[in-house]
Formats: structure tokens, sequence, C-alpha cells
């Protein structure tokens, strides 16, 4: 079988473990493209700290759709931003060329429940063309494999809850800002936790129009309704400050948030279910004090009660890894817009990636999906 090609859209910190990880597990980089002017131009083993040279040469974004009518591409990898609409533009130029596409943006991991239109207008695009568009990245297993698979060891569950950290500091100052890090409590008031004082009927209508914009959990939550057969009933989305109890440094926002000041905001997400089960999450992304590291910490309650709890989780590697991983189900998925929630559980390849093409996913009633 010869080599899966790859090409790179969004050159950033990201790309620097997606591209070595897909040249390790055997993938073909044949393409990579950014809208940064100082990238463009350099070699992507500029990008991946690479001593040799990898003669591929990062070009810009707005020249992707013309690559892509010119080479042959199985699939795109896409490292940018975290909102659905602002990633949509290349999502709809990669269906409309027939190639796969696989992103890091937390939106597009369940982007049903808070952008229906263009996930809609998405899908029929793709199918039309017959390749496959989805999200993952570190919620698909953190957030959602890792909870269905324990929710598959319990009797009875009444509710879910879960709670996720990170240092947006490890992110760039695009997600700094949208997290509120730097702003005082009035000024995070009006321009973050403001969005969500709002009644259902008015969310619901910016989720109609698509302009609403959700937590990361918003779609965690979505997701795991979905693969654990829920009907969701009501769900709602609170903002809440965290604030410094001393002055921190924040290299990302080139400032020192002050005493008393925000340093980021937990993001509460509260889905109630047909069924009687309520998944409550909540994602806290800040600008970490000394004394402060990531976590993840979820509990399942029921018969039985189960919590689980990963300290220091290397998220940027274990998101890029997750999602060069994901390729394998990514190219034998349905057509359309189609989450990891209708895909087999994650699962360590230990192989190339083209070795498990063929049997990933597979109907031969023989195996469970994982026949390698």
């Amino acid at each position: 079988m010869r080599k899966i090609t790859m090409v790179q859209y969004g050159c950033g910190k990201m790309s620097a473990y997606t591209m070595r990880y897909a040249l390790e597990k055997g993938l073909k980089i044949v393409g990579a493209f950014d809208i940064n002017p100082d990238l463009i131009g350099k070699d992507i083993s500029q990008i991946i700290g690479s001593d040799k040279k990898l003669n591929v040469k990062i070009e810009d974004a707005k020249e992707v759709g013309k690559f892509l009518q010119t080479h042959e591409v199985d699939v795109v990898v896409v490292t940018t931003t975290s909102i659905f609409a602002e990633n949509y533009p290349i999502y709809e130029i990669c269906a409309r060329n027939g190639v796969n596409a696989i992103s890091t943006c937390e939106e597009a991991f369940y982007a049903q429940n808070s952008n229906p239109k263009l996930a809609k207008k998405l899908d029929k695009i793709a199918k039309e063309h017959g390749c496959t568009i989805c999200g993952s990245g570190y919620q698909d297993v953190f957030w959602g494999n890792l909870i269905s698979v324990l929710a598959g060891a319990t009797h009875k569950i009444t509710k879910i809850k879960g709670q996720s950290s990170y240092n947006v500091e490890d992110y760039g100052i695009s997600l700094a800002r949208v997290h509120g890090a730097g702003l005082s409590l009035k000024e995070f008031e009006k321009q973050v936790a403001a969005n969500d004082n709002i009644s259902a009927e008015e969310r619901q209508k910016l989720i109609n129009e698509g302009k609403f914009s959700p937590s990361y959990m918003w779609n965690v939550n979505g997701w795991l309704s979905s693969k654990l057969g829920l009907h969701v009933i009501e769900q709602t989305q609170k903002c809440i400050p965290q604030i410094a109890k001393r002055n921190i440094e924040s290299s990302t926002l080139g400032m020192t948030i002050k005493k008393g000041d925000c340093t980021g905001m937990s993001a509460v997400v509260t889905t109630t279910t047909k069924e009687g089960i309520v998944i409550e999450s909540q994602c806290i992304g800040k600008v970490y004090d000394k004394d402060e590291f990531d976590c993840n910490d979820w509990t399942i309650e029921g018969e039985p009660s189960t919590r689980v709890v990963i300290e220091r989780p290397s998220t940027v590697e274990l998101t890029c890894a997750t999602v060069i991983n994901r390729i394998a189900e990514l190219l034998c998925a349905e057509p359309g817009y189609t989450t990891t929630d209708k895909m087999c559980e994650n699962f360590y390849k230990a192989k190339n990636i083209d070795k498990y093409i063929e049997f990933v996913g597979c109907d031969c009633g023989d195996c469970d999906g994982h026949c390698h």
C-alpha cells in the first residue's frame, strides 16, 4: 500500500508535533500552509526542529484550494483556531475537493449542538464529494472515550461530573484573551460572562443563527450524550472568573496579572437528559500560578461510582498524537461531517497508519472493529 499523503494547514506550535508524529507513523507530508508571512517559505523541517531538510515549503494559506485540486492528498490536518465558524472555510475547501480533513478545533468535536446550520451544510457537501471531516484531539480521549468506556462498566448512572484544567500560556495569546485572562472582574463580567447571562430562548436563537460562543465542554456534553444514547432536554452554560491570589507574570500576554484580577475562567456546562442522567462538566483555562498544573478529573456517580484523576497530562502532545492516530478511523468513516462518537474508540497504532486502513471499522462480523 502506498503512503498516506497529508497536508498540514496551520504551521504553529501544534503542527511541530502533528507533522513529526505523522512522519514517524509513515505518512507523507506533501504540503503545508499558513497565513503568517514569517512562516511562508520556510521548510517544514524548521518547524519540526529537524536537522534534515524535508523539501516541503510552507505556502500561503490562500493557495490551499489550488493545491488540493492538483495534488493527490488523502488528508488535511487542521491546527488553527477553536471556533468552528472560523475554521469552516478550510473545511469546505477540503470537502469540495473530496479531501478528508481532521481538526484540533474544539468546537468541531461536536458542532451539531452549537452551530447546526454550518454542521449540516458541511455534512451535505462532504457527502456529495465522498470525503469525511471531523474534529479530534485531547477531548476525544480524555473527555469523551475515557468516560464512555467507564460508563460501560457501570450498572446505573445518575450523574457524570467532569473537570479539566489547562494553562492558557501554552496555547497563545488568542486563547488567553478569549478566557478573559488579564481582565478586571468588572471587565470580565462585561466582556465574557455577559454572553451567557441570557435565557434559553435567546441562547437557542444564537445557536440556530450560528452566533453562539460555546465553551469546550458544551460540545463535549453533546458528544457524550450522543455516544451514550442520551436525549438532551436542556443544556446551560455559565462562565466563572478565576481570580489571581497574588501578582502573576504572563509571558503570553506580556503583562503582570494583578492580585484580584482574572487569570482566566471556568466554563460550567450542565446537561439534563430524558433518561435522568445529568452531565455537569467544567473546563478551567487560566494563566497558572507557580504551584498549579493541568488536571483531568471525572466522576461517574451511580452503581458503582467511579472516579478517575489524571494529573499533569501532556495536553499538547496528547492532542496531536490523538489526531494522527485518528487518521485511520477518519479514512474509513462514512462520508460527511462525521464526528468521532460514530467511530470506534481510540486505540494505539503500533504500526504505520496505512497498515490499519482496511481494518478499522471492519464489519466482517469476526472482530470488534480493531482487527489488526
